[in-house]
């Protein structure tokens, strides 16, 4: 399926978001919404691709005309799309969101009876793909049901914890039956990962600390290589074995929240296959993350990297 390796290879969500046009008010009030591509994996692959890294995700959707619509703008926004498969049986989620700004965006996920992208099975995985690509990124959501659990596993331990298999801590309660048994199936995938990054809710969930240092020591304790705590107004915090690096956040008019991790995610990856060093790389991710916060959509709106370096080579950046 590839001629050779992918730069990024991601696992998970995909799905439609309906945004509302309208801000400030609930779902109950909204009139008109506008469709984009969605799901966090595969926002991450898009991010990716924006920077010029070749990007693919392995997911599902439904043989549906929002199936259709999803295969077809991964497409257009330049990721690999042979590792989409189409389950006959349920269809492509969509999710809503409220817009609150600064800092308040509901999400309502439709993921019934069951979301393709959880239906990820072992002969759905392209195992040379996962052990070759240059970064394996995956998200805690792929972990709470089977048969996508099971698969994660299988291509976590393909990979044999090569350098770069990141998981993203993106726990979302709404999939999980329990907190204990989201923290179980974490702290099992946390031995095949070098990098973890989560914001501090998350953190408490994978390891029960909330405070960012202790939770990033307790992350490499457990043999993660690069531990990354975001702060919200505080920053980010990165930690290594031998470096500590705390970057301050970029400021902007925040118009809707969600996606920004993604973006940051996205402009990780280029700065860990760079190899730029710990702050330069958070710096980067920190203003792709805020550059999508101020747009209304996510999958669309991830940056270009000139566009994050014009922002950082301002004295004021």
């Amino acid at each position: 399926m590839m001629s050779s390796p992918y730069d990024v290879l991601t696992m998970g969500r995909i799905g439609i978001d309906l945004y509302p046009l309208q801000g400030g008010v609930g779902l109950d009030e909204v009139e008109t919404f506008k469709r984009y591509l969605g799901g966090s994996a595969t926002n991450v692959a898009v991010a990716a691709s924006r920077h010029g890294l070749n990007a693919s995700v392995i997911t599902g959707v439904g043989a549906d005309p929002f199936g259709q619509f999803c295969t077809a703008e991964a497409a257009r926004l330049g990721v690999d799309t042979s590792h989409i498969f189409i389950d006959d049986t349920n269809p492509t989620p969509v999710t809503f969101c409220e817009i609150h700004p600064p800092d308040h965006f509901p999400i309502y996920f439709y993921r019934f009876p069951k979301a393709p992208d959880l239906n990820i099975e072992d002969r759905h995985l392209d195992l040379d793909a996962v052990r070759s690509s240059r970064v394996f990124w995956l998200t805690v959501t792929g972990l709470s049901e089977e048969p996508s659990r099971g698969s994660h596993f299988t291509a976590l331990k393909a990979r044999g914890r090569k350098t770069h298999t990141i998981l993203d801590l993106d726990y979302r309660p709404v999939f999980w039956d329990s907190t204990q048994h989201a923290r179980e199936q974490i702290q099992a995938a946390l031995e095949y990962v070098t990098v973890a990054v989560g914001n501090q809710e998350e953190c408490e969930v994978a390891v029960g600390e909330t405070d960012p240092v202790r939770a990033a020591d307790a992350l490499l304790e457990r043999g993660v290589q690069i531990a990354i705590v975001k702060q919200g107004p505080d920053g980010v915090l990165a930690k290594t074995a031998d470096e500590t690096v705390v970057v301050p956040p970029h400021f902007v008019e925040v118009v809707n929240g969600l996606g920004a991790g993604d973006g940051f995610g996205g402009a990780l990856t280029l700065g860990l296959l760079r190899g730029w060093g710990l702050e330069e790389t958070l710096r980067f991710a920190n203003v792709a993350g805020a550059i999508v916060a101020s747009r209304h959509e996510c999958s669309t709106a991830m940056p270009t990297t000139e566009e994050i370096h014009s922002i950082l080579r301002k004295p004021s950046a």
